[in-house]
């Protein structure tokens, strides 16, 4: 009769965890690199052992952005004055600008007046910028100004060497190491960016990358919705900084000139796709550039970037590990995905810890 009981209890048991799954409908699923399911504190802790974080976002994802801040809260509570953050989202040549406004020496109206910011600044970095002037938490402005990366786009990394000193003071150092042979880089040249991302025959993961990616300034907005044949809110562009075409993507002025005429003087002429990796490189070399310039033994730097920049530990880290191939570098992807009770076969691997969000999650506005 115990035996009974005790069979009918573990039955009762088993079926109420089954509803409760069941009946659950979570914002995000998190899964190690493995695709097994991972606890949140677990990360956490293999976080905290880092030398550099990188968590791959896609830009208009609102759980991307509260699980960025609520992460930097929990890594700051455990490492204080050995955390640091930087991203993608700011240009190198406006340190000096965020340094300041960090130090308190004027307000937040005049910082973002300055800066050349995201059209989702105030719901996405925003949080987390304030959070660093408040915790007096060194912030890095890590990306290549995007006026050069167009530069790359239309004439190669050679454009670079016409610089001046002061101006590549502002970008990795020349010659830009680039490989064709990664295949982040590689991939690039077999995407059709005249086609949605649906026409393109590519993983939801990358493709998602198509929709937000390419910062491009507002002015070339029509540019890009002609290059895309789709909408502007369709491609995911800002309405300021506007952003073409992929999670991380190319940026600065990289896109395709379509109907939208020259940007910034410019030739109308299309800029040669082969050059588009290396618009890449740029903006992932200098990233490795002012991450290593900036961080020392001890520290722990939390970098935030769309996801095609981290992923399948290529992109930044990859121009990091041929610098120092002893850091401990630890890396996140977020992804999307129809249903996300398991990682899809592209997405296993991609980064050490994966966070799978519904397709029909909400975006917040570029």
């Amino acid at each position: 009769m115990k035996r009974i009981k005790k069979q009918f209890l573990a039955i009762l048991l088993m079926a109420s965890t089954f509803l409760s799954f069941t009946s659950d409908k979570p914002a995000y699923l998190l899964y190690d690199q493995e695709g097994k399911k991972a606890k949140y504190e677990k990360m956490l802790k293999a976080l905290e052992e880092a030398d550099i974080i990188f968590f791959g976002e896609l830009h208009t994802d609102p759980i991307a952005h509260w699980l960025q801040i609520e992460i930097t809260k929990a890594l700051y509570e455990q490492k204080q004055d050995a955390l640091m953050l930087g991203a993608e989202m700011f240009e190198s040549d406006g340190q000096l600008i965020m340094d300041e406004y960090l130090s308190g020496m004027y307000e937040a109206k005049k910082f973002e007046a300055e800066m050349r910011l995201w059209g989702n600044y105030q719901t996405d970095y925003k949080p987390l910028v304030e959070f660093a002037k408040e915790n007096n938490i060194p912030f890095i402005a890590t990306n290549i100004p995007r006026r050069y990366a167009s530069m790359v786009n239309y004439k190669g990394l050679e454009g670079l060497d016409s610089l001046s000193a002061e101006a590549k003071r502002y970008i990795a150092p020349l010659p830009i190491n680039y490989d064709p042979e990664v295949k982040c880089y590689k991939e690039m040249l077999d995407m059709d960016l005249g086609m949605p991302k649906k026409e393109m025959g590519m993983p939801k993961t990358d493709t998602a990358m198509v929709k937000e990616g390419m910062e491009m300034p507002h002015s070339d907005s029509t540019t890009v919705k002609g290059a895309m044949g789709m909408p502007g809110a369709e491609a995911g562009m800002p309405q300021s900084d506007t952003t073409m075409a992929g999670e991380g993507m190319p940026g600065g002025e990289t896109a395709m000139p379509g109907k939208g005429g020259p940007m910034h003087g410019m030739s109308k002429k299309m800029p040669p796709m082969e050059n588009l990796p290396k618009a890449q490189a740029a903006k992932d070399a200098t990233m490795a550039h002012f991450i290593m310039e900036n961080w020392t033994k001890g520290k722990t730097m939390f970098h935030f970037n769309g996801s095609y920049h981290s992923n399948n530990f290529e992109g930044i880290v990859w121009h990091l590990k041929q610098q120092n191939p002893e850091l401990k570098i630890m890396t996140i992807n977020l992804v999307q995905q129809e249903e996300i009770d398991e990682v899809s076969e592209e997405n296993l691997n991609s980064a050490n810890y994966i966070i799978c969000v519904p397709e029909s999650m909400t975006r917040t506005k570029r």
